[in-house]
């Protein structure tokens, strides 16, 4: 018994060295016995937890072995040894999980832990764009269901799109569900930006010569879309020293009008490696708290207001019941599997 509090106090000690001041003492109280039970439990299962940068600080910096985003947490998830993934993030990436991991329990704490970019696009609709665009290579971002990653070329993350796009030998490519992210990574490699809607020979073609050209689609992030060029023309009326972060899912005008564009983890470096007298990030507001536990001595702006209701589902009560009752478990079929599994080698391969 002795032992039990010593580590529970321990626990409530690090957490307060970590989250005070984040979180209010009640709430670290509390999630203090979540945690050391969810750390006893790990161990006992032989289980490992993956948090996206857009958990909550609490599970992000107190319970996950292995934090990032989504590239990096496939890279992990594919080099694991251990019996049980505990993947805390949503439906889209724990999939991949499966698929770099067949043989490994692979679990999500919520079964709602949906996504509005991957509901945009289905496997008919890439099928679709192939019957369209026939021969043209089909990159798809990682936002997207196994299902989908079964019909395309090539994966992508926000953090290796450009360099991706850049080793494509062809002058046509097809990129799928993120609009803004393809409008960005369009103008990032010099090629226009259509849509297979309003698609005439004109916009391919000049003198019979194929343009070099990105065939979009119009998926969008719930929560990036809500970001606009006022918001960041409020923050530096306010503060015009500021440095302000944009995830590339944001609309181009709002990448364009920020200091700095980059993935979650492009974002996190940033802030670890510049000097500025503070940072506004435009990305899932938990992300900026993570960042705020880990980098004290900085100044990040919590003016973000945009949670995902998505990634909000998956809790430390959630994530402790994963590991107690095994929910909930990502199921593939084999086949479909190895074929969603190409898109993503070839992306590891070539990042």
């Amino acid at each position: 018994m002795k032992a039990a509090m010593t580590s529970s106090q321990q626990t409530l000690d690090s957490m307060h060295a970590k989250l005070g001041g984040l979180l209010p003492d009640f709430e670290i109280e509390a999630k203090a016995v979540l945690v050391d039970e969810i750390n006893r439990l790990k161990v006992e299962r032989n289980a490992v937890i993956l948090g996206h940068n857009y958990m909550e600080p609490a599970l992000f910096h107190c319970v996950a072995d292995i934090k990032g985003d989504s590239l990096e947490l496939c890279r992990k998830a594919a080099e694991t040894t251990k019996d049980i993934i505990v993947f805390c993030g949503v439906e889209f990436m724990a999939e991949s999980a499966k698929i770099l991991n067949p043989t490994k329990k692979v679990l999500i704490p919520s079964k709602k832990a949906g996504c509005s970019l991957a509901s945009s696009i289905t496997p008919e609709d890439v099928q679709a764009l192939k019957k369209q665009f026939p021969g043209v290579p089909v990159l798809a971002y990682i936002n997207t269901y196994a299902a989908v990653k079964a019909e395309v070329d090539i994966c992508v993350t926000s953090g290796n799109a450009v360099k991706i796009a850049q080793q494509i030998d062809s002058d046509q490519i097809i990129f799928v569900p993120d609009e803004y992210l393809a409008r960005n990574i369009a103008k990032a490699t010099g090629k226009k930006i259509i849509f297979p809607e309003n698609v005439l020979d004109s916009a391919l073609k000049t003198d019979g010569v194929l343009q070099k050209v990105f065939v979009g689609w119009h998926g969008k992030c719930e929560v990036h879309d809500l970001f606009t060029v006022q918001d960041i023309k409020d923050v530096r009326a306010q503060y015009p020293d500021v440095v302000v972060l944009a995830h590339p899912e944001c609309p181009p005008d709002v990448v364009d009008a920020s200091d700095f564009s980059g993935s979650t983890s492009a974002m996190i470096n940033y802030v670890r490696d510049v000097s500025a007298s503070r940072y506004l990030l435009l990305t899932e507001c938990a992300m900026a708290d993570n960042i705020i536990a880990e980098h004290k001595n900085k100044e990040v702006l919590r003016l973000c207001s945009h949670r995902c209701p998505h990634m909000a589902q998956i809790t430390l009560q959630d994530t402790l019941d994963a590991l107690l009752y095994d929910r909930y478990e990502i199921t593939l079929n084999e086949e479909l599997r190895l074929k969603a599994k190409r898109s993503i080698d070839r992306m590891l391969e070539m990042s």
